[in-house]
């Protein structure tokens, strides 16, 4: 099916409308999205004199819910200019234009009537070959295109997103009855391609995958809490970031998306799924009738298991709920021994077999929790998918867990994992014996790069689709390591590419790390074509190793720091002046040290959610890694005659000084950081490495030639530096910055206008990155900076001093 989505229509525009209709804004698809007329007018449209026939009122619903979402945090669109594509109307007014659309979703209130009420006046209006898909959550998609049109159920099916629409990754696609095999061919693709999502295409059963095993989860864990007599905050300590799990855990999961959301969805496969061996599991403990009943719902009513109040001096204070005594009590910290032995594991994945192994109560409650788990998610297959590894997948696109069920199952180990569902009194399905007996012992395999399930009818390991368009560096580091130190590992991609991928905690850059980079530029210019650095952790790098900094200038070893900042930028010049093209590939945070890394690349793969910028000023320096001279260069090769040169620098200095970071990669192009024409953003993150590796590639077959280094970057000098320290004086009278600010922004004003030169003159980089670096040195001997670095090294957050 070649199809080519030009424009949407989003029908319904609350929360999950708005939602998506800001997602495909940001793939840059046009979106129509409409709601329904109000029924009445409000107090400010009575004060106007207007009436239910002019058209600000008819559209005021569709309105207010799009500017809502707009303004809403962290934001739904990745640029706020994106907003522009989608056109907002109603569903009596502008129903008929539904037929210029290639793709109509529908997300209006979880009732069938309703849902069948709007698909019969949308089959009047829409063309034939129209995608028509419902965004349910749980409803039978097979009820909901009864009595519709052949064309209509060929082109229907379920497309569930999951909220918020940009920021988590799952797509469920669910075929109704008479669906067409290219139609889901095609949305499982699209939504790969170009939604950046993981698609997965589920059968139709309630709640289907996601929602199925997600709430099972949680409310299996609401047993255990009352069970093993656990609080609040032992559980939420126990569920998060160190399983692989997000910090909200569960309890604070459960109050951003209100108890009320989860309570329905978990009614709904009580009612719904009697056969269910584990129906029990979906009853609600008193505890949560009770909240339900006090309509303590999380944040939407202000408490949930956790309450914000201010105490008697004013501060803001978290209050927890006692499940016992059903009263909010100030926060118990929760402390176990067995988390005590993971503290220096980093990888997630190399923790389970300790935490399982625990002899304290957090051993037991992993023990417990995922023997119920493993034991739940063998018998929904064949119920819920045929496949084991689109549980795993939905539950880490959908819930944002690092590893799936049937991964921590192999992380165990098979037979523990047995142990572990034998000692809650379960069984796990048969399919999981006959793999054993046939001396299969995990569930996955990785082989030539590829990652391998166990496929149950066919009782053998089988390749998991799909992959050829991602390279997964965990499949590749063993078999295609090309060198190795502390802080990096360098991998062929092959084709002539090699990548380089930090392995440093928080993707630091310190020495090993530098060393890393000038041995993958030495060997890619020797024997390779070009090089990648990227990698698939949870951040590209949060900048510079600042405590190797501090302890130096603690030690006031300058010489030794010196030459620490002199190689940081020189390997940064090698990035921009080397014999092969260098692509950057940041995603996630991409701060400090990572973003000036970005910065001289000869080319940025960006993925979407890239949130990059220059945060120096925060721990009291500023960039030292060629940030300041890059900024300063981009700044002379963006003045056009006739411009008011000051303007540009300042815009450039103003990005520094207020450490301004994007909150997209879109937004990257705002601040400079990204280049038109130049970089490039993924929406996929799976597909970065693949991309980034195609554009080295195509580089290096264009006749890649190294550039000559640069000695014409205009400076201002004296112009530019004093209205810089006229403006810093300002703002410390005014009292918006301290007085150490104050020196840090001189000093970086110092740089930018290229020394206190008597008039705009022509300069090296390396004239720039002297003065920088001198500068960076000198901050590195204020008391003050060294509080600014100590503070955010003990606490992550930085000091204003």
């Amino acid at each position: 099916m070649n199809k080519h989505i030009k424009k949407v229509a989003v029908i319904g525009s609350g929360i999950m409308g708005s939602g998506i209709a800001c997602h495909f804004a940001n793939i840059g698809v046009e979106v129509l999205l409409l709601d329904i007329v109000p029924r009445e007018l409000n107090d400010k449209e009575k004060a106007k004199g207007l009436s239910l026939e002019d058209k600000v009122v008819r559209n005021r619903l569709v309105n207010d819910s799009l500017t809502a979402a707009l303004k809403s945090k962290p934001s739904p669109i990745y640029h706020q200019a994106f907003a522009k594509r989608i056109a907002t109307g109603n569903l009596e007014d502008d129903i008929a234009k539904v037929s210029e659309v290639d793709w109509i979703i529908e997300v209006v209130v979880e009732r069938l009537d309703i849902k069948k009420i709007v698909f019969e006046k949308l089959e009047k209006h829409r063309k034939p070959g129209t995608l028509i898909t419902s965004n349910t959550s749980g409803i039978p998609i097979k009820f909901m295109s009864e009595g519709r049109s052949d064309d209509f159920q060929k082109h229907f099916c379920g497309t569930h997103f999951f909220n918020p629409a940009r920021y988590l990754k799952l797509f469920e696609i669910i075929p109704g009855p008479k669906t067409s095999s290219e139609v889901l061919d095609f949305l499982n693709g699209y939504g790969e391609q170009f939604l950046g999502k993981t698609s997965v295409v589920a059968k139709d059963t309630p709640a289907f995958i996601g929602n199925r095993i997600g709430i099972f989860s949680i409310q299996s864990l609401f047993h255990t809490v009352k069970e093993m007599g656990m609080t609040v905050e032992e559980v939420d300590k126990l569920t998060g970031p160190v399983i692989g799990r997000p910090k909200s855990a569960t309890f604070r999961t459960v109050d951003v998306v209100g108890l009320d959301t989860l309570v329905h969805v978990a009614n709904g496969i009580a009612d719904n799924c009697k056969d269910d061996e584990r129906l029990a599991l979906f009853a609600l403990p008193d505890f949560i009738k009770t909240m339900m009943e006090n309509k303590w719902l999380g944040s939407k009513s202000g408490q949930g298991f956790y309450k914000k109040t201010k105490n008697d001096k004013g501060k803001t204070e978290i209050l927890t709920l006692d499940l016992d005594t059903m009263d909010y009590r100030s926060k118990k910290s929760a402390k176990f021994a067995t988390l005590e032995l993971t503290k220096t594991i980093d990888k997630v994945v190399d923790r389970f077999s300790v935490l399982v192994g625990g002899k304290d109560k957090a051993g037991e409650f992993y023990r417990k929790s995922f023997g119920q788990l493993f034991a739940y998610v063998s018998h929904r297959i064949p119920e819920i998918t045929d496949e084991l590894y689109k549980i795993d997948d939905a539950m880490k696109a959908g819930f944002g867990w690092e590893h799936g069920p049937f991964q921590i199952w192999d992380a165990v180990g098979l037979d523990k994992g047995l142990e572990f569902i034998a000692a809650e009194n379960q069984e796990a399905a048969k399919w999981v014996a006959e793999m054993k007996s046939a001396g299969v012992t995990s569930f996955y395999n990785v082989k030539d790069g590829a990652t391998y399930f166990y496929d149950i009818p066919k009782k053998e390991m089988m390749k998991i689709p799909g992959q050829d368009a991602f390279i997964i560096l965990d499949n590749i580091r063993k078999s295609k390591e090309v060198f190795k130190n502390s802080g990096v590992v360098i991998e062929d991609l092959g084709d002539g590419i090699l990548n380089v991928e930090f392995q440093s905690k928080m993707n630091t850059i310190g020495g090993d790390v530098l060393a890393g980079l000038n041995k993958a530029i030495d060997l890619a210019e020797k024997d390779y074509q070009g090089l990648v650095v990227g990698n698939q952790a949870a951040n590209f790098s949060v900048g510079a190793n600042i405590g190797m900094i501090f302890m130096m200038a603690v030690e006031q070893e300058y010489d030794e720091l010196n030459m620490a900042i002199k190689m940081f930028q020189d390997t940064m010049m090698r990035m921009r002046y080397s014999a092969i093209p260098t692509i950057s590939a940041p995603h996630g945070m991409t701060l400090g040290g990572g973003c000036e890394l970005s910065l001289h690349a000869d080319k940025v793969v960006a993925a979407a959610e890239t949130y990059i910028g220059l945060v120096e000023f925060g721990v009291g320096v500023i960039p030292g890694g060629g940030g300041s001279k890059e900024f300063a260069l981009r700044a002379s090769d963006s003045f056009r005659k006739g411009d008011v040169e000051l303007n540009i620098l300042q815009e450039y200095f103003l990005t520094i000084g207020m450490a301004k970071v994007s909150t997209s990669a879109y937004e990257a192009y705002d601040l400079g950081i990204l280049q038109k024409g130049k970089d490039i953003v993924v929406v996929n993150k799976d597909r970065q490495i693949a991309t980034a590796k195609a554009h080295a590639k195509l580089m290096a077959e264009a006749g890649y030639t190294q550039p000559p280094a640069r000695k014409d970057v205009k400076v201002l000098g004296k112009q530019a530096l004093g209205m810089f320290l006229v403006g810093t004086d300002a703002m410390e009278a005014s009292r918006y910055i301290s007085e150490h600010d104050k020196k840090i922004a001189n000093k970086l004003a110092y740089v930018m206008a290229g020394g206190d030169l008597s008039e705009p003159t022509y300069v090296s980089e390396q004239y720039l990155l002297d003065i920088e670096r001198e500068a960076f040195l000198s901050l590195c001997t204020e008391r003050k900076t060294l509080e600014r670095i100590q503070h955010m090294l003990k606490t992550g957050k930085p000091l204003r001093n």
